[in-house]
C-alpha cells in the first residue's frame, strides 16, 4: 500500500499509543492520520481516541461513525496525508479499487493544540455513479505523482495557498478567476478519474504545498466536493477532485 509520508515509518517504530497526549506537531498529526487509515482498513473506530463531543460528517451531512463508511472495512491501494499544524488538522486521500471508493478526509483535533484526540472526521467519499468516477484510473494517475517535501524556495505561505484554492473554486462563477491563477507548465488535473461553492473547509500544508478544500459544489448542484491543489514554485502543479453527485 503506497504511503508517501516517510515520517510514518519512523513513527511506527515508537507505536501510535504515544499519540494520546501528543502536541500538534507534523509528526503527531501524521501518526494520528495513520490511526484513521488503519481504522478504515479494519472498518472499526476502536483504535481511535475520540473527543467527548466528537462529530462525524460524511458527504456534508452529520452521520453515525459506526454505520457510515468508516464502519466498513476497505482494502486500500493508496493513502497520502498532508498536515496543518496551525489548525491542528490533517487531510488524507484514500483510494480503494475494490470498494470502489475515492475518499477525501479532513481530521480535526480537540483544543487546537493536541493531536492525540480527534474532535471531527469530515469525509467526502465518491463511488460508482459519481462524477467521472473510476477508482482504478484515478489510482493510475496519482500513484505516479511526487509528493515529497518542497524545498524552501518552492514554498508559498498559508494565505497564498488558500487563495489558490479559492480562485480555483471561483472559476465556475467568476470569469476572471482562471486568469488570476499561475498555472505550472506541467500542471496535472485529476477530476474524478478524468467546480460560488459554499461550506468551504481548509487544510493547508506549506511544507508539501497543499491546500485541500471540502465544500458544497453549488455551481453545479448541492454536491459534496473536495478540491486539493498542490502549488510548487508559486504555480499549480496538481489538482485532485472528489465529487459526489
Amino acid at each position: 500500500m503506497p504511503n508517501l509520508n516517510t515520517a510514518l515509518g519512523a513513527l511506527a517504530v515508537a507505536g501510535f499509543a504515544a499519540v494520546a497526549s501528543a502536541e500538534c506537531t507534523r509528526e503527531a498529526l501524521f501518526a494520528a492520520a495513520e490511526t484513521y487509515i488503519e481504522a478504515q482498513i479494519a472498518g472499526s473506530v476502536d483504535g481511535l481516541t475520540l473527543a467527548a463531543d466528537f462529530s462525524y460528517v460524511e458527504n456534508n451531512k452529520d452521520a453515525d461513525v459506526a454505520t457510515g463508511l468508516l464502519g466498513k472495512a476497505l482494502a486500500l491501494d493508496y493513502n497520502r496525508t498532508t498536515v496543518d499544524t496551525t489548525q491542528c488538522a490533517s487531510f488524507t486521500h484514500l483510494i480503494s479499487t475494490a470498494g470502489p471508493y475515492v475518499i477525501a478526509t479532513q481530521i480535526w483535533h480537540a483544543d487546537g493544540d493536541d493531536a492525540g484526540t480527534i474532535s471531527k472526521i469530515d469525509t467526502i467519499a465518491a463511488t460508482t455513479g459519481d462524477l467521472f468516477f473510476n477508482a482504478a484510473t484515478t489510482l493510475g494517475f496519482v500513484e505516479t505523482h511526487d509528493w515529497s517535501e518542497l524545498a524552501e524556495e518552492d514554498r508559498v505561505g498559508r494565505e497564498e495557498l488558500k487563495a489558490f484554492g479559492d480562485l480555483y473554486l471561483d472559476m465556475w462563477t467568476d470569469a476572471d478567476a482562471a486568469d488570476k491563477i499561475k498555472w505550472g507548465a506541467e500542471c496535472e488535473r485529476v477530476e474524478g478519474s478524468m467546480h460560488e461553492n459554499g461550506m468551504r473547509r481548509y487544510v493547508i500544508d506549506e511544507v508539501l504545498g497543499s491546500v485541500d478544500v471540502l465544500c458544497q459544489f453549488d455551481s453545479l448542484g448541492p454536491w459534496p466536493d473536495s478540491h486539493e491543489i498542490r502549488v510548487k514554485g508559486g504555480a499549480v502543479r496538481y489538482v485532485y477532485t472528489v465529487t459526489v453527485m
